[in-house]
């Protein structure tokens, strides 16, 4: 049996306040020209369909295009979850009627130890949960984070096994060891991060969804698909696509996607930006980080640099103030903080003072909401 495993589409996610709905169509239509060409007998979609809980019209529109279209026109049956960006109640609505059609989404821990049988693999499809879920299904008040609950959901799972059967675990969680980029939101507010891999082992495949690099985890039977796009300047030097899965031969295939605007850096004096002989040489629709060689105030700056680039993202000097900021910053490694810690080093960076317990408690409070509520 092939199968395809993609994730994090987030459908709806902005960059920069740049609208990305053309980019995410044009992307999804060639992940199903792979799945044709492979001739894949499903598609599993790992979590994080939507990029907040409370979806545009638009972004539904297009998901419910997809899928009408992958599962209905084309036939293929698709495996899916929901992920922590996604509102589990929202996305699950008319889940009911989906599986007449092929179409499995499980948005609820207890959906995930019902096995759905294809051919002769058993696929397992645990969505994004969170510690309570584990406490009440288990009926075990000494779960609160999703370390302790995992050992106890894989075994429930691992107790339906087949023996004659290959089985595909398909979730949305942190594995620790993996590397992480800019555009995911860190989940460990709640105690959600760093499952143990080693609970892993007894599946012939994990699809994982979450991270947004094919590359931030390799274990010998599992894989992050990473996202459809690059999300953020971070993903730049990223290679995107999805993995083929061959479970008769144990052979994972990374096919690579082409966007239609990629993320790129350039770095140039002003002069050099607007010289017709530089820029007929760099893709102008692409979405540009720029790194400005002068030093000196250019008056109207941006307004002339978009004339020329319609897609920027941001605009750096490699010399002056802003430089000296970006340094102190970096020297700190805020970009590896929790987002706790990361609000208290700004807090002390602007104010020159500590945050108080109070104040602690509401920035806490806050940001699981914010976290809940899929909210970058």
């Amino acid at each position: 049996m092939k199968v395809l495993h993609t994730a994090d589409w987030h459908i709806g996610k902005k960059l920069h306040g740049y609208d990305l709905l053309s980019d995410q169509a044009y992307i999804l239509d060639q992940i199903l020209k792979i799945a044709k060409t492979e001739a894949v007998d499903a598609i599993i979609i790992a979590g994080d369909l939507y990029d907040r809980s409370v979806p545009s019209e638009d972004s539904v529109r297009l998901l419910n295009q997809t899928i009408a279209k992958w599962n209905l026109t084309e036939g293929f049956p698709l495996l899916a979850i929901s992920g922590n960006h996604d509102s589990a109640t929202r996305l699950a609505t008319g889940a009911p009627w989906f599986n007449q059609a092929n179409f499995h989404l499980h948005t609820r821990l207890q959906e995930a130890f019902t096995p759905i049988v294809m051919g002769n693999v058993q696929f397992y499809l645990l969505p994004y949960f969170e510690p309570v879920d584990a406490r009440i299904y288990f009926e075990d008040s000494e779960l609160r984070t999703i370390q302790a609950a995992m050992p106890k959901v894989i075994e429930e799972m691992k107790a339906s096994f087949d023996p004659a059967m290959s089985q595909i675990l398909v979730s949305h969680f942190f594995v620790a060891g993996s590397s992480k980029t800019d555009s995911e939101t860190k989940i460990e507010v709640g105690g959600l991060d760093g499952i143990n891999g080693r609970l892993l082992t007894d599946f012939d495949y994990v699809a994982l969804g979450h991270l947004h690099g094919k590359d931030a985890l390799k274990l010998e039977n599992a894989r992050y698909s990473g996202s459809p796009l690059k999300y953020s300047l971070s993903e730049k030097d990223q290679t995107k696509g999805v993995w083929i899965v061959d479970t008769e031969t144990s052979a994972f295939t990374f096919h690579e996607l082409t966007p239609l605007h990629e993320i790129q850096e350039l770095q140039a004096s002003f002069e050099e930006l607007l010289d017709p002989v530089y820029y007929g040489k760099v893709e102008r629709e692409d979405y540009l980080s720029i790194l400005l060689a002068d030093r000196a105030v250019i008056p109207n700056l941006m307004n002339q640099l978009r004339q020329v680039y319609p897609r920027i993202i941001q605009v750096q000097r490699l010399n002056g103030y802003e430089t000296a900021v970006e340094n102190r910053l970096k020297a700190k490694s805020l970009k590896a903080y929790s987002p706790i810690l990361l609000t208290e080093e700004f807090f002390t960076e602007v104010s020159q003072t500590e945050l108080s317990p109070q104040q602690k408690q509401w920035v806490e409070e806050g940001l699981q909401v914010l976290i809940k509520g899929g909210i970058n």
